[in-house]
């Protein structure tokens, strides 16, 4: 694992879920959702999204939605080939039916299949099912985000992460590369104590619609072949299987393992684990 670290020229990292691991902003996002639903569902709301968390729902960070039918779907990630779909109660699209709704490779879009690579989408997938509209998810999603510049709110620090990156960074070019915004993104750096540390940051990246677009400019930008490239990060949708198919590297986060075999690919539980 180190010596797959120590080898590289370029590290790219995701931010949210991997830089920190904190998720009850997640949760806070999903109460105001909650609170704009209609009361006599309000507890139905909350308790699907409580399920997902600990998968005993359909929906689930590594699946997709699709909007318009109201399904959940399993995507191949690297043949972005759908290979299931269930509804929301967990009964599964019959096969006729799902070859015909889904015949090709998956390209996903924001507007109707959606990836759900972390937590933010969870609330929003939740949001969407039980008729909220795009601006109340947008409304809450700006509330939440000043609930996390509030005095109520903190984030935990990686131990060691700081150390790692001042000493990888004498080396090697560090890059973040992420959907939240830039004001954002600088805030909770400066609250982690990682700001300065990174030689570019990429925000509202559109991931994983343009995940591959953004990795090919990061790789010319400073003439590294995609084999001394590694692409750090939770979501396997976002930032794992574009990097994988690019020929790059990749380390995903994930405290449950994951069953993928790939010759590029290294799983770890935490981030402190890469070093």
């Amino acid at each position: 694992m180190r010596d797959l670290i120590e080898n590289s020229e370029l590290l790219i990292f995701d931010l949210d879920g991997t830089l920190y691991e904190d998720t009850d902003h997640f949760d806070y996002y999903c109460r105001l959702l909650q609170q704009r639903a209609d009361r006599g569902i309000q507890e139905e709301f909350y308790g699907a999204y409580e399920k997902m968390k600990k998968g005993l729902h359909p929906v689930a960070v590594g699946k997709v939605y699709d909007l318009k039918l109201d399904m959940a779907l399993t995507v191949d990630p690297l043949t972005l080939q759908v290979t299931a779909a269930h509804h929301w109660d967990g009964s599964p699209m019959e096969e006729e039916t799902l070859k015909r709704e889904y015949p090709g490779e998956l390209l996903y879009d924001f507007e109707r299949f959606i990836a759900i690579g972390d937590g933010w989408w969870l609330p929003y997938v939740t949001a969407m099912h039980y008729g909220l509209t795009q601006q109340d998810t947008w409304d809450a999603y700006n509330a939440t985000k000043l609930y996390m510049v509030s005095d109520e709110f903190s984030l935990s620090k990686t131990p060691g992460l700081k150390e790692s990156l001042e000493r990888l960074k004498k080396d090697k070019y560090l890059v973040l590369m992420t959907n939240s915004e830039e004001d954002d993104v600088l805030r909770l750096l400066k609250e982690l104590g990682l700001d300065g540390l990174f030689h570019v940051i990429y925000p509202s990246t559109q991931k994983p619609v343009k995940t591959k677009e953004v990795l090919s400019e990061i790789l010319a930008k400073w003439k590294i072949i995609p084999e001394k490239a590694v692409s750090i990060g939770d979501n396997f949708i976002n930032e794992i299987a574009p990097a994988l198919l690019m020929g790059l590297n990749a380390v995903y986060i994930q405290p449950n393992g994951y069953q993928l075999q790939h010759d590029n690919l290294t799983v770890v539980p935490t981030l402190t684990d890469a070093f």
